[in-house]
């Protein structure tokens, strides 16, 4: 007689506590206590020759009744299952709702501060009742266990406001800086000859107006009596590359740059003028760079970290999720916001059937988890602020290059069909008697390779890597290629 296992609970419980000889020797059934006879003798367990017996019509009851109360409980479930969805359905609305007015105030306040119209002190008081806005607004409500999904809405809502807060203090710090400087200590007007002011300006000046030089903040600290030593041989110019600090972001040092990055995409053989040649280059670049490169290097090293086919599975994902928020942001920087919520969420399983998640990480490599996380928001966010101040193409532009130099043959880049074709008469080659099944079709494995590999599934990923097949050589040179 079957006993399905939703009856088991139900069936131990009806067990005697202290069972009789006549129970442990299949004279009596354990549970209605009468003797067997004719009746067919269900054992119980703990193997099939010792333990416990039953009759079939005790254990038929038993099993109808945990049915019932199976079923009892389904329905109870479900019933307060859609009663917990509708409620976090209200309350997700409700926060969504506070996160997007907060942030369109917020980015009104860095308008306002940026209006001479506006009073200095108005502004001020636009700042403290912002702030006192965001204090106001609730941390992220988690929803229901029955709910049982993530909502990247949410995290990108308190993203997108995070930023905007930012936005908003930068604009009126710097506005009451000056205010303050002009108020309290107006520089005489005798200094203008100097700085070739118009004939009507009183001595007054923003921060356009104002340059005290490399060194001064150092001798300034110096009179507060903190020390911080300057640098021993500031560079004389900027620094070409846009990412690197230095005064940057002048329009003049982004054409040499952007200059600069056609000549290396010609080197490396790469059409700057194809639209979707650039893109594909930068959405891998913006992988390496904000992702692939720093801290993933040790956690993927650790032991419980991920694999070769992993790492390969989740590049090829989010390199498709970075053209998408690449090609979005053509209209709006600020959808590259999408690409870091994915990128950076240490919850989300990885691509190609993985298990592997970020938080999952122990020991020492956890503690890079945070810094992993800070530097995709960092980068990308760099990436946004060079759309938003020179334009889409100059930061692709920016992007292909690290693609260039550090991942030429990566899947994505016009090389990549060539790895794959050298590839596979390798991969014929070899023994895949004991490879995961998704290698054993040449012709398939030839499509999602040029595709998506990450459709293959980590686990072949692994087996390809481990190989040696996608670099051209025997498995012992074999190297990740994610």
């Amino acid at each position: 007689m079957h006993l399905p296992a939703y009856a088991r609970a139900t069936i131990r419980a009806a067990l005697p506590a202290f069972p009789s000889s006549r129970h442990v020797e299949a004279v009596d059934c354990c549970l209605c206590d009468l003797p067997f006879g004719d009746r067919v003798v269900v054992p119980l367990g703990p193997t099939p020759e010792s333990g416990l017996y039953g009759c079939r019509d005790c254990l038929t009851r038993l099993v109808a009744r945990a049915r019932r109360q199976r079923s009892t409980a389904l329905v109870r479930d479900a019933a307060r299952s859609r009663a917990e969805s509708s409620a976090w359905e209200t309350v997700r609305r409700r926060h969504l709702a506070r996160l997007a007015g907060v942030r369109a105030a917020a980015e009104a306040v860095a308008r306002l501060a940026g209006d001479d119209e506006v009073g200095a002190v108005r502004v001020a008081w636009l700042l403290v009742s912002l702030e006192s806005a965001r204090g106001w607004v609730p941390g992220t409500p988690e929803p229901p266990a029955s709910v049982r999904e993530e909502d990247p809405e949410l995290r990108d809502g308190a993203f997108r406001l995070d930023l905007a807060m930012i936005s908003a203090r930068e604009a009126v710090a710097e506005r009451l800086a000056y205010h303050v400087l002009n108020d309290a200590a107006p520089l005489e007007p005798e200094a203008c000859d100097e700085r070739e002011c118009p004939e009507e300006c009183v001595g007054r000046h923003d921060v356009s107006e104002v340059d005290c030089g490399p060194d001064a903040i150092f001798e300034d600290l110096a009179d507060h009596g903190v020390t911080v030593a300057p640098p021993e041989d500031p560079p004389e110019d900027p620094p070409e590359d846009p990412s690197a600090p230095g005064p940057g972001g002048d329009t003049e040092r982004f054409a040499r740059y952007a200059e600069g990055s056609l000549t290396v995409l010609a080197h490396y053989g790469l059409d700057a003028d194809d639209d979707e040649v650039l893109l594909d280059a930068a959405a891998v670049g913006l992988v390496t760079d904000a992702w692939r490169d720093g801290p993933l290097d040790a956690i993927h090293a650790a032991p419980d970290g991920p694999s070769d086919g992993e790492v390969f599975a989740q590049s090829v994902d989010l390199f498709r999720r970075a053209r998408t928020a690449l090609a979005a942001a053509q209209d709006d920087p600020g959808a590259l916001a999408a690409f870091v919520a994915v990128a950076s969420d240490v919850r989300l399983p990885w691509a190609g059937g993985s298990g592997f998640r970020l938080r999952g990480v122990s020991g020492p490599a956890a503690e890079l988890v945070p810094a992993f996380v800070r530097q995709v928001d960092h980068r990308v966010r760099f990436t946004t602020e060079v759309m938003r101040e020179q334009g889409w193409r100059t930061a692709l532009l920016h992007r292909a290059v690290t693609a260039a130099v550090w991942g030429p043959e990566q899947f994505g880049m016009p090389a990549w069909p060539a790895v794959v074709a050298a590839a596979l008469p390798l991969l014929a080659a070899r023994d895949r008697s004991r490879a995961p099944e998704a290698l054993h079709d040449l012709g398939s494995v030839e499509d999602a390779l040029l595709n998506a590999p990450d459709r293959l599934g980590a686990a072949a990923l692994d087996w390809l890597v481990e190989s040696g097949v996608l670099l051209g050589g025997p498995e012992d040179e074999a190297e990740a290629r994610p």
